[in-house]
């Protein structure tokens, strides 16, 4: 079989050089502020995608999700995203102590334009503000207080070529993927048997979805 590793590479400016010149929509949408339509947009979203990085360079991407309008507006400049109980592997927070710049991604199901918001995050604490998001009886113990630096809608051509909200893609999730349990099991080579694993994840979801 052929090597099929790409050998070509290019700097930012041959990068450009391969492209059309930037229409003057795409340039000029970025704004510094949330204003009625992005407000409204983030009150219909019930998941995002936030990017974060260490000081030292490692990148991740998380996603969060819950009902519509779980991320709250405070003014148009900042934003509240409660961080309900995850993994306990803290990467995003982690990142976000270390270095607060982030970017999110916010997704509305039927919807094939996202909405595209980057700032500055801190891990807030309070708990007379956190008690605002309480759901089933349980408080997250932290929320990311993002101040708003930059917002922009963006195009629906990723959505539309992955045909995201239709049906032309989606799958049997039984017969199309292993199980976690039995994913992760084959990566790391866990000894755990995958019924017990699979019963972990379960049982996580049920019981420390908040």
């Amino acid at each position: 079989m052929a090597d099929q590793t790409p050998k070509d590479f290019v700097n930012e400016a041959e990068l450009r050089g391969l492209h059309d010149g930037v229409n003057p929509l795409a340039r000029d949408k970025a704004i510094p502020h949330l204003e009625p339509h992005s407000i409204h947009f983030i009150s219909l979203s019930p998941f995002l995608c936030i990017a974060s990085s260490d000081p030292t360079g490692p990148a991740d991407v998380s996603p969060r999700g819950d009902a519509p309008g779980f991320v709250q507006v405070l003014d148009d400049k900042t934003l509240l995203i409660p961080d309900r109980v995850g993994n306990n592997r803290l990467d995003t927070s982690a990142n976000i102590a270390n270095n607060p710049h982030i970017g999110l991604i916010f997704l509305v199901p039927g919807v094939t334009e996202t909405l595209r918001v980057n700032g500055q995050a801190r891990i807030c604490t309070d708990t007379e503000v956190l008690a605002n998001f309480e759901v089933r009886g349980k408080v997250p113990k932290t929320g990311l207080l993002v101040a708003v630096e930059e917002v922009m809608f963006q195009c629906s051509k990723a959505l539309v070529r992955s045909r995201l909200w239709d049906d032309d893609y989606r799958v049997e999730r039984k017969s199309a993927m292993p199980s976690l349990g039995k994913m992760i099991k084959d990566q790391i080579g866990l000894p755990d048997p995958v019924e017990e694993l699979d019963g972990y994840i379960e049982q996580s979801i049920k019981e420390r979805m908040y």
